[in-house]
Protein backbone atom coordinates (compact mmCIF):
# COMPACT_ATOMS: atom_id res chain seq x y z
CA UNK A 1 0.00 0.00 0.00
CA UNK A 2 1.46 3.16 -1.19
CA UNK A 3 1.83 5.81 1.91
CA UNK A 4 0.36 9.30 1.55
CA UNK A 5 -0.06 12.51 3.45
CA UNK A 6 -3.22 12.95 6.07
CA UNK A 7 -4.77 15.45 4.12
CA UNK A 8 -5.11 13.35 0.81
CA UNK A 9 -7.58 10.53 -0.35
CA UNK A 10 -4.86 8.53 -1.72
CA UNK A 11 -1.25 8.31 -2.76
CA UNK A 12 -2.63 8.89 -6.57
CA UNK A 13 -4.78 11.98 -5.37
CA UNK A 14 -1.56 13.22 -3.80
CA UNK A 15 1.02 12.77 -6.86
CA UNK A 16 -1.84 14.41 -9.06
CA UNK A 17 -1.88 17.14 -6.91
CA UNK A 18 1.69 17.59 -6.73
CA UNK A 19 2.47 16.79 -10.24
CA UNK A 20 -0.22 19.99 -11.53
CA UNK A 21 1.72 22.21 -8.91
CA UNK A 22 5.19 21.05 -10.72
CA UNK A 23 3.83 21.77 -13.86
CA UNK A 24 2.80 25.24 -12.83
CA UNK A 25 6.25 25.77 -11.38
CA UNK A 26 7.11 25.26 -14.50
CA UNK A 27 5.08 27.15 -17.04
CA UNK A 28 6.79 29.78 -15.47
CA UNK A 29 9.95 28.54 -15.79
CA UNK A 30 9.31 28.47 -19.49
CA UNK A 31 7.92 31.95 -19.15
CA UNK A 32 11.33 33.04 -17.54
CA UNK A 33 13.58 31.36 -20.21
CA UNK A 34 10.94 32.38 -22.94
CA UNK A 35 11.79 36.02 -22.44
CA UNK A 36 15.36 35.74 -22.62
CA UNK A 37 14.94 33.60 -25.41
CA UNK A 38 12.94 36.17 -27.04
CA UNK A 39 15.55 38.75 -26.56
CA UNK A 40 18.29 36.86 -27.90
CA UNK A 41 16.37 36.12 -31.33
CA UNK A 42 15.61 40.10 -31.60
CA UNK A 43 19.03 41.33 -31.03
CA UNK A 44 20.04 38.41 -33.38
CA UNK A 45 17.85 39.63 -36.20
CA UNK A 46 19.19 43.19 -35.22
CA UNK A 47 23.12 42.59 -35.10
CA UNK A 48 23.20 38.82 -37.20
CA UNK A 49 27.06 40.08 -38.52
CA UNK A 50 28.31 40.81 -34.88
CA UNK A 51 26.31 37.78 -33.43
CA UNK A 52 27.92 35.13 -36.23
CA UNK A 53 31.31 36.54 -35.22
CA UNK A 54 30.86 36.41 -31.41
CA UNK A 55 29.41 33.14 -31.56
CA UNK A 56 32.67 32.01 -33.42
CA UNK A 57 34.72 32.50 -29.89
CA UNK A 58 32.60 29.75 -28.38
CA UNK A 59 33.88 26.15 -27.82
CA UNK A 60 30.91 23.89 -29.89
CA UNK A 61 32.65 20.67 -29.07
CA UNK A 62 32.58 21.78 -25.10
CA UNK A 63 28.79 22.32 -25.38
CA UNK A 64 28.20 19.40 -27.18
CA UNK A 65 29.85 17.33 -24.74
CA UNK A 66 27.90 19.43 -21.85
CA UNK A 67 25.05 17.91 -24.48
CA UNK A 68 25.96 14.50 -24.08
CA UNK A 69 26.37 14.71 -20.02
CA UNK A 70 22.54 16.38 -19.95
CA UNK A 71 20.86 14.04 -21.82
CA UNK A 72 22.74 10.66 -20.36
CA UNK A 73 21.62 12.55 -16.59
CA UNK A 74 17.90 12.55 -18.27
CA UNK A 75 17.91 8.62 -18.94
CA UNK A 76 19.39 8.13 -15.29
CA UNK A 77 17.25 10.48 -13.95
CA UNK A 78 14.56 7.85 -16.01
CA UNK A 79 16.02 4.98 -14.40
CA UNK A 80 16.08 6.22 -10.37
CA UNK A 81 12.32 7.30 -10.85
CA UNK A 82 11.71 3.60 -12.57
CA UNK A 83 14.05 1.77 -9.84
CA UNK A 84 12.54 3.96 -6.86
CA UNK A 85 8.89 3.19 -8.00
CA UNK A 86 9.92 -0.82 -8.11
CA UNK A 87 11.32 -0.47 -4.69
CA UNK A 88 14.76 -0.81 -5.73
CA UNK A 89 16.75 0.75 -3.19
CA UNK A 90 20.22 0.43 -4.44
CA UNK A 91 19.82 1.01 -7.93
CA UNK A 92 17.86 3.89 -7.64
CA UNK A 93 20.52 5.38 -5.17
CA UNK A 94 23.42 4.02 -7.68
CA UNK A 95 20.72 5.73 -10.78
CA UNK A 96 20.81 9.08 -8.49
CA UNK A 97 24.86 9.33 -7.61
CA UNK A 98 24.99 8.83 -11.66
CA UNK A 99 22.58 11.53 -12.26
CA UNK A 100 24.52 13.69 -10.08
CA UNK A 101 27.81 12.77 -11.34
CA UNK A 102 26.84 13.66 -14.77
CA UNK A 103 25.52 17.25 -13.40
CA UNK A 104 28.91 17.80 -11.89
CA UNK A 105 31.05 16.80 -14.88
CA UNK A 106 28.30 19.50 -16.55
CA UNK A 107 29.84 22.05 -13.90
CA UNK A 108 32.95 21.10 -14.43
CA UNK A 109 33.32 21.63 -18.38
CA UNK A 110 31.44 24.78 -17.69
CA UNK A 111 34.17 25.89 -15.33
CA UNK A 112 36.32 25.27 -18.04
CA UNK A 113 34.64 27.33 -21.03
CA UNK A 114 33.95 30.23 -18.67
CA UNK A 115 37.30 30.67 -17.33
CA UNK A 116 38.36 30.54 -21.08
CA UNK A 117 35.59 33.40 -21.63
CA UNK A 118 37.37 35.56 -18.54
CA UNK A 119 41.08 34.91 -20.02
CA UNK A 120 40.15 36.08 -23.39
CA UNK A 121 37.96 39.05 -21.98
CA UNK A 122 34.75 37.63 -23.70
CA UNK A 123 32.70 39.33 -20.70
CA UNK A 124 29.33 41.08 -20.96
CA UNK A 125 28.61 44.91 -21.83
CA UNK A 126 31.25 47.29 -19.86
CA UNK A 127 33.49 43.82 -18.64
CA UNK A 128 33.91 43.26 -22.54
CA UNK A 129 37.84 43.39 -23.16
CA UNK A 130 38.92 41.14 -26.12
CA UNK A 131 40.50 43.05 -29.00
CA UNK A 132 39.53 40.78 -31.87
CA UNK A 133 35.97 41.29 -32.41
CA UNK A 134 35.64 44.93 -33.42
CA UNK A 135 31.87 45.30 -33.94
CA UNK A 136 30.69 47.38 -31.13
CA UNK A 137 27.53 44.57 -30.13
CA UNK A 138 29.71 41.52 -30.00
CA UNK A 139 29.52 42.67 -25.99
CA UNK A 140 25.48 41.89 -26.03
CA UNK A 141 25.63 38.48 -27.61
CA UNK A 142 27.76 37.82 -24.59
CA UNK A 143 25.97 39.43 -22.00
CA UNK A 144 23.05 36.76 -23.78
CA UNK A 145 25.71 34.22 -23.20
CA UNK A 146 26.37 34.55 -19.61
CA UNK A 147 22.72 35.41 -18.73
CA UNK A 148 21.18 32.30 -20.06
CA UNK A 149 24.03 29.95 -19.28
CA UNK A 150 24.27 31.40 -15.42
CA UNK A 151 20.66 31.08 -15.02
CA UNK A 152 20.58 27.34 -16.42
CA UNK A 153 23.93 26.67 -14.17
CA UNK A 154 21.89 27.88 -11.05
CA UNK A 155 19.29 25.64 -11.91
CA UNK A 156 21.55 22.73 -12.50
CA UNK A 157 22.92 23.34 -9.02
CA UNK A 158 19.28 23.62 -7.34
CA UNK A 159 18.72 20.29 -9.17
CA UNK A 160 21.71 18.56 -7.48
CA UNK A 161 20.97 19.99 -4.27
CA UNK A 162 17.39 18.22 -4.63
CA UNK A 163 19.09 15.20 -6.06
CA UNK A 164 21.30 15.29 -2.95
CA UNK A 165 18.05 15.46 -1.01
CA UNK A 166 15.93 12.26 -2.88
CA UNK A 167 19.11 10.72 -2.46
CA UNK A 168 19.64 10.43 1.47
CA UNK A 169 15.99 9.62 1.57
CA UNK A 170 16.25 6.48 -1.11
CA UNK A 171 19.44 5.39 1.08
CA UNK A 172 17.39 5.34 4.25
CA UNK A 173 14.25 3.84 2.38
CA UNK A 174 12.06 6.42 3.39
CA UNK A 175 11.08 6.74 -0.36
CA UNK A 176 9.66 3.58 -2.25
CA UNK A 177 7.52 1.84 -4.52
CA UNK A 178 5.16 3.15 -1.30
CA UNK A 179 5.98 6.52 -1.91
CA UNK A 180 7.70 8.39 -4.28
CA UNK A 181 6.38 11.53 -4.94
CA UNK A 182 9.35 13.69 -4.38
CA UNK A 183 11.58 12.23 -6.83
CA UNK A 184 8.89 11.66 -9.52
CA UNK A 185 8.92 15.72 -9.07
CA UNK A 186 12.46 16.00 -8.48
CA UNK A 187 13.00 13.95 -12.32
CA UNK A 188 10.22 16.28 -14.26
CA UNK A 189 12.44 19.25 -12.53
CA UNK A 190 15.43 18.08 -13.83
CA UNK A 191 14.10 16.79 -17.16
CA UNK A 192 13.34 20.54 -17.95
CA UNK A 193 16.46 21.77 -17.34
CA UNK A 194 18.21 19.48 -19.29
CA UNK A 195 15.52 20.26 -22.30
CA UNK A 196 16.35 24.34 -21.74
CA UNK A 197 19.83 23.03 -22.64
CA UNK A 198 18.54 21.38 -25.65
CA UNK A 199 17.32 24.88 -26.90
CA UNK A 200 20.90 26.81 -25.72
CA UNK A 201 23.25 24.84 -27.24
CA UNK A 202 22.05 25.20 -31.18
CA UNK A 203 20.79 28.51 -30.16
CA UNK A 204 24.34 29.83 -28.78
CA UNK A 205 26.48 27.81 -30.17
CA UNK A 206 25.85 26.61 -33.47
CA UNK A 207 23.52 29.21 -35.43
CA UNK A 208 25.38 32.41 -33.49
Amino acid sequence: MRHHAHHFASAEAEFEASKQGMWVFLVTEVLMFGGLLVGYGIFRNLYPEAFHEAHKHLAVSLGAINTVFLISSSVTMALAVTYTQMGKRVAASCSLIGTLTLAFSFLCVKYVEYSHKFHDGLLPAGYFTNTELKLPEAPLFFSLYFMTTGLHMLHVLIGMGLLIWILRRTWSGELSSGYCTPTELVGFYWHFVDLVWIFLFPLLYLVG
